[in-house]
C-alpha cells in the first residue's frame, strides 16, 4: 500500500463526529477534482476504496441518497444536488473544525502524496479555481502555506516542502501518518547528511592521493637529475617519508618528522 493510500485509511478510519463535522467533509469531497458538477446531481469518482466507503459512511451519517456504481477500477457515487445543496452553502460559515474538515474531506477527494522515502510532495486537484481558492485560504490561516498552479484544465494545490507537508497532515487530523512521515524524515535526513560526509571525506582523499603522487613524481625526478642532496635536509626528510608513506597527507607527514615544521611541502621547491 503506497504513503498516499495508508494516509487515506488512517483518515477513513477516524473516530466518530458531529453532524457538523460530517457536513464539512462532504463539503471537502464535492469540492475536489474526482467530483464532477453536473445540473441536477454531483458524481464523485475514485480508485480508492477505504476512500469511497468513508464517503458512503459521511452520506449515510447525513441521510443523504446516493446512487453507487463500479465502472472498471472506479467506484462511483452520484449525489442529487436538491439533497446537499443547502448544506454544501453552510460551508461558508463553518467553524474553525469545520474548515479543518473541509480541507480534509477534499484531501480525501482528490489528494494525493509521495512516499517521503522518495520525495516530498502533496497535492489536491480541484476542477474550478475558486474552489481551489477556498481550500487555498483556509490552510493559510492555519499556517499551511500551499502553492497554485493551473495544470491542464484543472487547480492544484501542491506542498514540497516536509514542514509543511508535517503541518498539512496534522491540521486535518492524521496523527499516525505525522509520526510516521516524521520518523521518515528523520532517518533521510540521518542518511544525507552521512552520504555529504563520507562524499567530502573521499573527495579530500582522493585530493591528498592526487597530491602525493605528483610530489612522489618530484621526487623521483630530482632524484634521478641527482639533485636530491643539494635539497635543505627538512625537504629530503619529508621526501623519504612521502615516498615510505604515500597515502599520507603533509599533515600526517610533518608528524613522523623529527623536528615540526611550519611548512613542509607547497611543489614549488622544484
Amino acid at each position: 500500500m503506497s504513503f498516499s493510500a495508508e494516509v487515506k485509511e488512517i483518515l477513513s478510519k477516524m473516530g466518530h463526529f458531529t453532524k457538523e463535522i460530517w457536513e464539512a467533509e462532504l463539503s471537502g469531497y464535492l469540492l475536489s477534482g474526482n467530483t464532477v458538477e453536473w445540473d441536477e446531481y454531483f458524481e464523485f469518482v475514485t480508485e480508492n476504496e477505504f476512500n469511497i466507503e468513508h464517503l458512503y459512511k459521511i452520506l449515510f451519517q447525513l441521510n443523504v441518497e446516493y446512487e453507487p456504481e463500479i465502472k472498471g477500477k472506479c467506484y462511483i457515487a452520484q449525489i442529487h444536488k436538491k439533497d446537499v445543496e443547502e448544506l454544501f452553502e453552510k460551508r461558508i460559515q463553518s467553524k474553525e473544525e469545520g474548515r479543518k474538515n473541509i480541507v480534509k474531506g477534499a484531501f480525501l477527494g482528490a489528494g494525493s502524496m509521495n512516499d517521503p522515502e522518495k520525495n516530498y510532495h502533496l497535492e489536491m486537484i480541484f476542477n474550478k479555481e475558486e474552489y481551489a481558492e477556498e481550500v487555498l485560504k483556509i490552510c493559510e490561516e492555519f499556517d499551511v502555506k500551499m502553492k497554485k498552479i493551473k495544470v491542464n484544465a484543472k487547480y492544484q494545490l501542491y506542498l514540497k516542502e516536509s514542514d509543511e507537508i508535517s503541518k498539512f497532515l496534522a491540521l486535518i487530523g492524521a496523527s499516525k501518518s505525522v509520526l510516521k512521515f516524521e520518523d521518515v524524515r528523520v532517518m533521510k535526513e540521518m542518511k544525507n547528511k552521512v552520504n555529504r560526509k563520507v562524499n567530502c571525506e573521499t573527495a579530500n582523499l582522493n585530493k591528498t592521493i592526487e597530491a602525493a603522487i605528483r610530489q612522489i613524481e618530484d621526487i623521483q625526478l630530482i632524484k634521478k637529475r641527482r639533485k636530491f642532496q643539494e635539497l635543505p635536509q627538512e625537504l629530503k626528510e619529508v621526501s623519504e617519508l612521502r615516498l615510505e608513506n604515500p597515502e599520507l597527507s603533509l599533515k600526517d607527514l610533518g608528524e613522523l618528522m623529527t623536528s615540526p615544521v611550519r611548512k613542509i611541502w607547497d611543489g614549488s621547491s622544484f
